[in-house]
Parts: C-alpha cells; sequence; structure tokens
C-alpha cells in the first residue's frame, strides 16, 4: 500500500484528489495539509511514502516544504504540482529534491500512474513541465554567454536509446518495451547515465537530453524469431 500525504492550500482541489485516490486499492491518503509548515510536520509523524506539494502557498510555500521533508527524511518521494504560470518555481523544487512535476489538469489516470511511479523510484513529469524547464534552461545558456551545445560524455548507443526516450518522458516499462529489453536493464542504463553524466535524478537526465538534441530514434524492431535445428 502506498501512503500518501496531499498538500495543496485549495480545499476544492484536496477534496478532488482525495475522490480520486480513494477509488485505488493500492494507494491511501494518510493525512492532507493547506500549508507547507502543516506539510512538514504530518510527513514526519505520518512517513508517507509520495508527498503531492502544491508549489504556491501561504506562509512556508512548497519549495521550503520540500527541502525540510527530504532533509529529515531523504526516502521520501515528493512530487511537484504545479500550475501554467508557476516556472519560476520548477528548478528550485528541482534543486530542493522533488522527484516529479505534475500540471494541477494531468488527467486523473496519469496522476494515479504518477503517484506509483514515484513510490516505485521512478520520476514522472508531464510533457509540458519539462518543456518549460528546458526552456528556462535554454535563456539562462543564452543570458549567461555559454554556447549553446551541450557536450555530452561518452555513452553507449543503447544509453543514447534510453536518454533519448527519458527526454521524451517514458517510463521504464515504456522504454523497456520500446527497446525490447527488461525493466531491470532499463533501470540499469539510467543508473549508469546518471553516474556518466552527473545528473542525478531523471529529470535533469531528460533536460540534458533535449538541450543536446538526443532524440528518440524510430523503434527498434523485435528479434527475428529462430527456426527450430532440423
Amino acid at each position: 500500500m502506498i501512503r500518501l500525504l496531499v498538500v495543496d492550500d485549495q480545499q476544492l482541489v484536496r477534496m478532488g484528489l482525495r475522490m480520486l485516490f480513494e477509488q485505488a486499492r493500492d494507494i491511501e491518503i494518510q493525512g492532507e495539509a493547506d500549508n507547507g509548515a502543516e506539510a512538514v510536520r504530518l510527513a514526519e509523524r505520518l512517513i508517507p511514502d509520495v508527498v503531492l506539494m502544491d508549489l504556491r502557498m501561504p506562509g512556508m510555500d512548497g519549495i521550503t516544504a520540500t527541502r525540510r521533508i527530504l532533509a529529515a527524511r531523504p526516502a521520501t518521494r515528493v512530487v511537484a504540482l504545479t500550475t501554467f504560470d508557476d516556472d519560476d518555481h520548477l528548478y528550485p523544487v528541482l534543486v530542493a529534491g522533488a522527484c516529479g512535476f505534475l500540471v494541477k489538469d494531468t488527467p486523473p489516470t496519469e496522476l494515479l500512474d504518477a503517484v506509483r511511479r514515484a513510490a516505485n523510484g521512478e520520476t514522472p513529469f508531464s510533457r509540458n513541465v519539462l518543456d518549460r524547464l528546458v526552456a528556462q534552461a535554454l535563456r539562462a545558456r543564452s543570458s549567461s554567454g555559454t554556447p549553446m551545445a551541450l557536450p555530452v560524455p561518452a555513452i553507449t548507443p543503447r544509453e543514447r536509446e534510453v536518454l533519448g526516450l527519458l527526454g521524451a518522458g517514458l517510463s521504464n516499462k515504456e522504454i523497456a518495451d520500446r527497446l525490447h529489453l527488461g525493466v531491470t536493464t532499463v533501470k540499469t542504463h539510467v543508473a549508469n547515465l546518471m553516474a556518466k553524466t552527473g545528473r542525478d535524478n531523471r529529470i535533469r537526465l531528460a533536460v540534458l537530453a533535449v538541450l543536446a538534441g538526443i532524440t528518440p530514434d524510430r523503434p527498434t524492431p523485435a528479434p527475428a524469431p529462430q527456426e527450430p535445428p532440423r
């Protein structure tokens, strides 16, 4: 059972999320908070697996709350809930340790899947949030005068394929299906990419992929079936 803490200063949003997650047999909402300080207190007391964290809240915001929760309990997975006009909070909450980003109008099935992926150690994010993170990175690089070409350390052709699919927002299971690999093998490739590039989570790998122009190739054909020996 995935233990979930919902943090949002709007009661209607929390009610909607509760109605959604109460339908899932594998997710249990342990608590709700309407501000960052209460989220920190509840996270310490309830020890949730995943926290859905609003970013804009009165008093302590979601960035500070994320930083404090993870300082006390690094194993907690924090998924940020953002709006379309909230770009200023994206990089700070990533630095604070959030493992994923979702827009508040994410379809219910995708939101359920995102919580499960976060609990499983993955990094769920909405594609348009990634696009906004990339746009921020491009603006920062341009204003600093840094050349736009982004060097990527030496990686294997398979790791390059995985990196491109990460940039497209695919999960480990989707990458495994696309490349005809086992999920464990994909996890190993992702871990190797993090070690080689110095990016410590999937979002930063995805941003790297887009900035470096590494895009998914056409699907790799499945191996041809072998004829039995005569």
